[in-house]
């Protein structure tokens, strides 16, 4: 929001385990954040992402079936850090470090359903748009 105005407004999958801070909970932290990092900038939509890198393979629906238990992350990463020290930053509850992102998936997953290891997920349409529209440096709130 930028006063009054939306920006930007998509929608997104959370952690199948609900909102949480703590390192290894697979939830999705929340509170202020900030971007500390745009990876993927000029991928091809669909290229896996494996400790932020590309592994120069494009998702498919014969890779989804061949592992079918995967997390995907797909075509861009927002790389989050927290900026609430004992909140979202720092200690046992660091964004940051926990590798929390907002990422692409497969467009047949469904959004608005809790399915992520703690990751904000969205379709690859709706990322490529908010990619082009941040920075690091971005702040992010993430609340319930």
């Amino acid at each position: 929001m930028s006063g009054n105005v939306c920006l930007f407004e998509a929608a997104i999958s959370t952690a199948k385990n609900g909102p949480g801070e703590t390192k290894n909970s697979e939830c999705t932290p929340r509170g202020l954040h900030q971007i500390r990092a745009c990876i993927g900038a000029g991928c091809p939509e669909n290229t896996i992402f494996v400790g932020r890198r590309p592994t120069g393979e494009r998702y498919s629906e014969a890779l989804s079936a061949q592992f079918p238990d995967r997390d995907w992350i797909l075509t861009r990463i927002l790389w989050l850090s927290g900026l609430e020290v004992g909140r979202n930053r720092l200690a046992n509850v660091d964004t940051m470090q926990r590798y929390i992102y907002i990422h692409g998936c497969p467009d047949s997953l469904p959004m608005g359903k809790p399915l992520s290891h703690g990751c904000i997920r969205m379709h690859n349409r709706d990322l490529l748009p908010l990619f082009d529209l941040v920075k690091p440096g971005t702040q992010v709130m993430i609340h319930e």
